[in-house]
């Protein structure tokens, strides 16, 4: 049986997804896309938009249990 996740793990995962999102979506933006890559490139970003988005619903969990936690925003729109 597999144990929970912490709070710092969804953390942790939460801005690492983020980060490779943006630069996906910086990478798709560029002129380096060939017409071949687009396709699949764009099911990669999509993939990892649907992982934040579960792990950004995981943390909304969290911080429905422990109010000590920052909200989503908070979280995402801190400098580390």
């Amino acid at each position: 049986m597999s144990e929970p996740l912490s709070s710092n793990a969804v953390i942790y995962a939460i801005l690492s997804l983020n980060s490779e999102v943006a630069l996906q979506k910086e990478y798709l933006d560029s002129l380096g896309v060939s017409v071949e890559e687009r396709e699949n490139e764009e099911e990669i970003l999509s993939d990892l938009e649907q992982a934040f988005m579960e792990f950004v619903d995981l943390y909304k969990s969290y911080t429905k249990k422990n109010k000590e936690l920052p909200s989503i925003d908070e979280l995402l729109n801190s400098e580390l």
